[in-house]
């Protein structure tokens, strides 16, 4: 009887609470099954912009802006992505359309990268398998960069380069005696060769850009020379000069890519991350950047080491990196011939310096290419107009401002004057200009004549009488004001 009763006044079960119950439940499920598919959904967007990344990467390795990855990096890249490959076809992926795309996606890494690898060695084969004629043609025009010394030594001998670019890895953690055994090495395959010496060149300013000290001794900037008494910088600025000019030929390096001409900007500009033209300028004052870098010149060449004024046209007044944008220059030319190119004209008329023109678009001259391949600036101007019958070397190809049309720059330069073409970020993209050449040769698209009178040039600067004995043997350069005119 208890016990019915205590059924009977038992609680009656609560349907709606049972209710409640599952659906809470139901929807703890779906909310959990919401995050298990966003997890999926962000795994799968994650899974497409890497393999959109790895292609892209794999696609351009050998390009300059991927010069730091390694082989080993580059390894682990092709690792990576056949193993996303297999872990997707393990995963039966490929059943629907959508996973038949994402593995068809994770293909195209290794795809790409045996296609890019293919043609850079394509590429090299050709240039070290150049006939001779051709060789002597277009080689004359190459100074490259290099991290490979057999690399550098098999160009060499080859003939297919005019010179070397050393620079900060080339010389770091090692011995004056290493480096220098390293490129008399270069120089004793060329010898062997029956070719003329290499020329040897890197980028010794002082200051912030001293790719050589350590182990060379660190120089101040030549803008610490400026405020003096007229007398004592131009006596400091020498002797900085012979001092660097003796240890750099001490090593073999027969030109420097020293001193900087631009006008100091007034400030540095928004956009200028590598150039730093505000740090390396020597002044704004016309006067003073000619006094400064004339002495400098003249300590070096007492030393055996060639000068090379930069960057023509100037860069203090440009507001963007060439390194990795383009550039205009804005200025009229008269305005600039009265102010930013004093300098130029002045220690290029008393000394045998060579001009480096950088990747700025002269707008007032040729508004529709960089000044560094520009026939109206090369020609017309520096040429004609300023009659310099020295060496013009153009700022390094592998920049963002003539990087993208290399193969017009190249061809462009050659025609327009232009006699040494650098390569030196990243050496090995001296393979794609020298094709460009080549190709451009083979299509009767190159200026023979002006390849002539290149020649002729290169030879009275570096291979007939040496640097000591050709200060004067450019033409003198027309003062300013000699010819009117743009």
């Amino acid at each position: 009887m208890q016990i019915l009763c205590s059924c009977v006044n038992a609680p009656e079960f609560d349907i709606d609470e049972f209710r409640m119950g599952d659906r809470c439940a139901g929807r703890s499920t779906a909310a959990t099954q919401i995050v298990h598919q966003m997890k999926k959904s962000a795994v799968i967007v994650t899974l497409w912009l890497l393999g959109l990344a790895f292609t892209f990467v794999a696609f351009q390795i050998h390009a300059p802006y991927l010069f730091f990855l390694s082989r080993t990096s580059a390894g682990i890249m092709l690792v990576a992505s056949v193993g996303v490959l297999a872990f997707l076809i393990r995963q039966k992926s490929w059943r629907g359309a959508s996973g038949k795309l994402m593995v068809l996606l994770w293909c195209l890494p290794a795809l790409s990268m045996l296609y890019a690898q293919t043609a850079f060695w394509l590429s090299r084969h050709g240039v070290r398998t150049t006939e001779a004629d051709e060789a002597h043609v277009l080689g004359q025009h190459f100074i490259i960069g290099y991290s490979s010394f057999a690399e550098a030594a098999l160009l060499a001998e080859k003939g297919v380069i005019a010179g070397v670019y050393i620079t900060g890895h080339n010389v770091a953690g090692r011995t004056l005696d290493a480096i220098k055994a390293e490129i008399a090495g270069l120089q004793a395959r060329r010898r062997a060769a029956g070719l003329p010496p290499l020329i040897v060149a890197t980028d010794q300013e002082g200051g912030i850009v001293s790719h050589l000290a350590p182990p060379l001794t660190a120089q101040p900037a030549l803008a610490t020379f400026a405020d003096l008494p007229t007398e004592l910088r131009k006596e400091r600025a020498e002797k900085m000069g012979r001092t660097q000019g003796e240890e750099l030929a001490s090593l073999g390096v027969t030109v420097d890519f020293s001193p900087v001409v631009d006008l100091k900007p007034p400030a540095g500009h928004k956009f200028d991350f590598n150039t730093l033209i505000n740090q390396r300028a020597i002044s704004d004052d016309p006067d003073k950047v000619a006094e400064v870098a004339l002495a400098y010149v003249q300590g070096l060449n007492a030393s055996g080491v060639r000068a090379t004024l930069k960057h023509f046209p100037g860069l203090g007044r440009v507001g963007t990196d060439t390194h990795h944008f383009a550039a205009k220059l804005d200025a009229p030319v008269a305005e600039l011939e009265a102010t930013d190119w004093r300098p130029f004209r002045e220690v290029l008329t008393a000394s045998n310096a060579l001009l480096m023109v950088g990747h700025v678009t002269l707008t007032a001259v040729d508004p529709d290419r960089p000044a560094s391949h520009s026939k109206r600036v090369i020609d017309g101007m520096i040429r004609q107009k300023w009659n310099y019958q020295g060496v013009v070397i153009t700022d390094d190809l592998v920049m963002g401002a003539v990087y993208t049309h290399l193969c017009t720059a190249v061809v462009e330069s050659l025609n327009a004057g232009v006699d040494l073409l650098l390569v030196a970020y990243d050496g090995s993209q001296f393979y794609r200009a020298f094709d460009c050449a080549s190709d451009a040769l083979k299509r009767h698209e190159l200026d023979i004549a002006a390849l002539h009178d290149s020649e002729g040039r290169l030879t009275r600067a570096f291979w007939q009488d040496g640097p000591e004995k050709a200060a004067h043997a450019a033409a003198p350069v027309a003062k300013a004001g000699d010819h009117a005119g743009p």
